[in-house]
């Protein structure tokens, strides 16, 4: 499991454009790097509308948005386009950056077991060390709850 303060592991990967996203690219920014389970489900689609509704006031902080899901390029594409998200969707496809982070995990729902995305937001500093991570996100709310944290952080 990660910690605060450790280095967050670099990856490599391809966004809804098809074009490479490598954590190293973000050193000097402030990242919000956050997993979800999957494209257009209700949860996931409240936390995306919330962090693309925050964008703005989270970009005043100094932050980029970047979500992980296992879903293709072409369900990110469509993800995009239907709630108009305005950051960068990362295709996991192979689980390696979910893997990395350690939220690919064993999930259970109605008594059945299976593999799945552990909802999870880490944030990381200019320097790539992570400063806080967020297991328990309130979706509809994210971008606040990020922010409320931000400002707490700063005092």
């Amino acid at each position: 499991m990660l910690k605060v303060g450790e280095q967050a592991p670099l990856f490599e990967a391809v966004s809804q454009n098809n074009e490479p996203v490598r954590l190293a690219d973000y050193i000097g920014r402030k990242v919000i790097l956050y997993f979800y389970p999957k494209d257009n489900t209700s949860g996931c689609t409240l936390e995306a509308k919330s962090l693309r509704d925050g964008k703005k006031a989270l970009a005043e902080m100094g932050f980029e948005i970047v979500g992980v899901s296992p879903d293709s390029v072409k369900s990110h594409q469509n993800f995009c386009a239907k709630h108009e998200l305005n950051f960068t969707l990362v295709a996991d496809t192979d689980k390696s950056v979910a893997t990395a982070y350690d939220v690919w995990k064993e999930k259970s729902m109605y008594g059945r077991k299976y593999m799945g995305i552990v909802r999870t937001t880490f944030i990381i500093d200019e320097q790539g060390k992570i400063i806080h991570i967020f297991d328990k996100v309130k979706t509809a709310d994210h971008w606040q709850q990020i922010a409320q944290w931000w400002g707490e952080y700063n005092k």
